[in-house]
């Protein structure tokens, strides 16, 4: 029997709880309650140990945003396996690293397959199989899962099989910007830590809904948007085209009566320029929207709460957290701070100096956490996890300074500060002051390699009345 502490023991725990709640919707197909995903999820897994999948294989999942992703990912972790979601568009270079890099033993996909992943799979010798959830009239959801098995002795061995906070649940990767991609692992716990964590910073309940907007594939949308909810005996809908559609994404809120949503700021930014264009005669009552995976300009939250009512809530996340490291609160909680990602939820959180120092209220450092819902560590690589876990604290590479109210502000990341002529200069901050104009659709800066100073800063802009995709360089000059 699963453990308190563990994401699938919280999972089985709703699904006892609020065995007839809505739990996912595909939009314009069917409804599943908490009680049927369950019982697919424990379907699924019987067919997986069947199929000889054993505690600690790598299972890798590439579909869209649909059922067959949720009830596979939950079924995978159900079996003490790890699931390695990975992104549909890569290329076969890109799968052939990742299943290499993970050591995948399966690869699933939708019934239309993905070619580039099965041609990687092929060349590594790693099986493949599909799967497939359909719904007949006035019948329940069925799973389909081209797998070998013997379901009736599989199922006994599902039932007496109990999952351990240390089972490592996820395997991700980071962007690997500046590297090569580090392999993160994630524990049922870590997963289960940061679950409770959004839960409790956005006060979630049974009766709270949203559409997915964000891909499954990253810990933004999988955690902060799928498990969250499926935690909290809440309901979400994916969108029926398996990916975020601005033409539908409203209709969807309205159609189940979504109480929120979480997006990155691009899509806030989509969203905004089609209230500006074509609005909806009506919006859902919302109770707050989320921000998170990159900084958002203080005056795009301005005209988010203005054009839909509710608080815009910034947080600030990584994939080595589990995603939520820190959020601003609910009005009932404290006052949320434009420019700022809130305060530390569920975990410690200081700013440090290169001597491992902590700094003061309003001095600058870098970000650093601990907590039950970090990563133990990256996988294969002492030398990322030396520097990483350097001083007792895990280093996430941010540059910030909490306020005196602890509230965190982020200046932006080590490597990406422009240093120009010996002066560090942040490009979130630039990037603030020049959306709060309003001809400027969207800005970014950036350093540019300067013969005189080293750096100078270049910025990136789209003017609302300038041509769609037209753009301007300026150099920024003192």
């Amino acid at each position: 029997m699963d453990t308190p502490m563990t994401l699938t023991g919280l999972l089985r725990d709703v699904a006892a709880k609020f065995p007839s709640r809505r739990a996912i919707s595909v939009a314009g197909k069917f409804d599943l309650t908490h009680s049927r995903l369950h019982q697919l999820v424990e379907s699924a897994a019987a067919r997986l140990v069947a199929a000889g999948i054993k505690p600690g294989d790598v299972i890798a999942l590439t579909f869209p945003n649909t059922v067959e992703f949720v009830v596979l990912f939950l079924a995978v972790i159900r079996v003490r396996a790890t699931a390695a979601p990975l992104n549909a568009a890569y290329t076969a270079e890109e799968f052939e690293f990742y299943l290499s890099d993970s050591e995948s033993k399966l690869l699933l996909t939708s019934a239309e397959g993905n070619n580039s992943a099965q041609a990687a799979a092929s060349k590594l010798n790693i099986l493949h199989s599909t799967a497939s959830i359909t719904q007949a009239e006035d019948k329940e959801a069925e799973l389909s899962l081209s797998l070998s098995h013997s379901e009736s002795e599989s199922i006994n061995s599902v039932e007496s099989l109990g999952n351990d906070p240390d089972d490592v649940a996820l395997f991700l990767h980071t962007s690997g910007t500046t590297s090569r991609p580090k392999g993160v692992p994630l524990t049922q716990h870590n997963l289960f830590s940061s679950v409770n964590n959004i839960k409790s910073v956005y006060r979630l309940t049974e009766s709270d809904s949203t559409v997915i907007v964000l891909p499954l594939f990253h810990v933004h949308g999988l955690i902060a948007g799928l498990l969250s909810s499926l935690g909290t005996g809440a309901a979400v809908a994916l969108p029926a085209a398996g990916r975020f559609s601005a033409s539908s994404f409203w209709k969807d809120m309205i159609k189940y009566s979504a109480t929120w949503y979480t997006a990155v700021p691009t899509i806030h930014q989509i969203i905004l320029d089609r209230h500006s264009n074509s609005p909806e005669p009506v919006y859902p009552r919302l109770r707050f929207i989320r921000s998170c995976s990159a900084s958002l300009a203080p005056a795009i939250l301005g005209k988010l709460e203005e054009a839909f009512g509710a608080p815009v809530l910034e947080a600030y996340a990584m994939t080595e957290a589990s995603h939520l490291m820190a959020s601003n609160p609910l009005p009932q909680d404290g006052p949320h701070k434009a420019g700022s990602v809130g305060k530390p939820v569920g975990q410690e959180m200081v700013i440090l100096d290169e001597t491992g120092r902590v700094q003061d209220a309003e001095v600058s450092g870098e970000v650093c956490i601990r907590g039950p819902n970090v990563t133990k560590g990256y996988k294969n690589n002492v030398d990322a996890n030396t520097a990483a876990f350097l001083f007792g604290w895990f280093h996430t590479g941010d540059v910030g300074y909490l306020d005196s109210d602890g509230y965190l502000h982020l200046v932006g990341r080590i490597k990406e500060l422009i240093n120009r002529g010996g002066e560090k200069i942040s490009p979130i901050e630039v990037d603030a002051v020049l959306l709060s104009h309003p001809d400027i659709a969207q800005a970014v800066a950036f350093g540019v390699p300067d013969p005189k100073y080293g750096e100078e800063v270049c910025l990136f802009l789209n003017y609302f009345w300038l041509l769609h995709n037209v753009y301007i360089y300026v150099f920024f000059l003192k």
